[in-house]
């Protein structure tokens, strides 16, 4: 399925959704889908399974999770659809996710079954009887190994980003887990791109899928007001510090590239005053959480983090996002912007681009169709 084969946009009234699922977009200020969402929802309602290459930070989750939610059969208490993702943090993010959508459906439960927790509380989850599972390749198969987890009857099996599953090595992981779910299950893969050893899954386990192509958009974030500085990277942190004083800017994310970056920057913004708190791939799962959840309290204003641990960072109230450094992949420039105008909210999204990261700011202008505005500091 190409673009044009959508004539008009299509709204979720189009689609013949639930009253729950209505209400619950209603009450979340979700107002039109995605393009994502446009083409996947109405090919996963009719069960077929699908083929999608779309980046992350275009709203695949809703994509996926929306047909889930109107096929669960309350009346039975086992495993129904299995979600595997390649980190904790996209395991947390997306069964956040997916609570809010079913938070009007009566007797509904899902869980994250990740790494880094500890056996007897994932026992417990799975005691609770969830419809929905969201897991790591790696720790699923070591639940269903010890007998603690049964996912002999799903309906829907659904693979995200998976590409980054097989740079993190699941491929033989994921090969296993579908040689213990039923055969005749729907599958749904979604992926930034399509590398031979994906393809080489679709092949095996996915003959006659559907298959979309979906480019990000930029209409896809309507609430984000986008801005570029051109600045030398020694003046980028003085300028983030004059940005938020200017714009009335207090809970923000400063996006890094690299470990050591947030670390310095966070140096720098607390010898200006500014509470931070940093988010890397070196920082445990424990310490996270807390960050989390202090983030999520108010009981710092800024968070500076990497592009690994951005995943898993879902908060209503970020009122803007800074990029000191511009992203190394075009889709994490949306990936990242969509930390902010959560749940209805606006938001702004400012990128210090250094001179010699003007032709990859270029590049991203291109790739995602934004029109960010020039930002003038007086």
């Amino acid at each position: 399925m190409s673009e044009n084969d959508i004539s008009e946009e299509i709204s979720f009234s189009d689609m013949d959704l639930s009253p729950e699922i209505m209400g619950s977009l209603k009450k979340m200020g979700v107002k039109r889908p995605t393009t994502v969402q446009q083409k996947a929802i109405p090919l996963l309602m009719d069960n077929m399974c699908l083929i999608a290459k779309a980046p992350t930070g275009t709203g695949k989750t809703f994509a996926f999770s929306i047909p889930i939610l109107e096929y669960l059969n309350m009346n039975v208490d086992f495993i129904q659809a299995l979600i595997l993702c390649p980190t904790r943090e996209l395991a947390l993010q997306i069964t956040s996710e997916i609570k809010g959508l079913a938070r009007l459906i009566k007797g509904f439960n899902a869980c994250a079954i990740i790494g880094g927790q500890s056996m007897n509380v994932q026992k417990e989850k799975l005691s609770k009887k969830p419809q929905v599972v969201v897991a790591t390749p790696g720790r699923l198969l070591d639940l269903a190994a010890r007998g603690m987890i049964d996912i002999s009857n799903i309906y829907t099996l659904v693979l995200d980003e998976a590409d980054e599953m097989l740079k993190m090595g699941f491929i033989k992981d994921i090969k296993r887990i579908m040689a213990i779910t039923p055969e005749d299950k729907q599958i749904a893969l979604f992926s930034a791109t399509m590398p031979r050893e994906i393809l080489d899954i679709t092949w095996q386990f996915m003959e006659g899928a559907a298959e979309i192509d979906v480019m990000p958009k930029a209409q896809d974030h309507p609430n984000i007001a986008e801005y570029v500085l051109n600045i030398p990277d020694k003046d980028k942190t003085d300028a983030i510090v004059k940005i938020m004083d200017t714009e009335g800017i207090r809970k923000s994310i400063i996006f890094c590239n690299t470990k050591n970056q947030t670390e310095n920057v966070a140096v720098k913004l607390e010898a200006r005053g500014i509470s931070c708190k940093l988010l890397h791939g070196s920082i445990g799962q424990g310490t996270r959480n807390r960050v989390m959840d202090a983030y999520r309290k108010n009981k710092f204003d800024v968070l500076v983090a990497t592009d690994v641990i951005a995943r898993g960072i879902d908060v209503d109230d970020v009122e803007a996002v800074f990029n000191y450094d511009i992203p190394t992949e075009n889709e994490f420039y949306l990936h990242r912007i969509g930390r902010t105008a959560r749940a209805g909210r606006s938001g702004k999204a400012f990128s210090l681009v250094s001179y010699k990261e003007r032709d990859r700011m270029a590049e991203i202008v291109r790739y995602t169709s934004c029109d960010p505005e020039e930002y003038i500091l007086n």
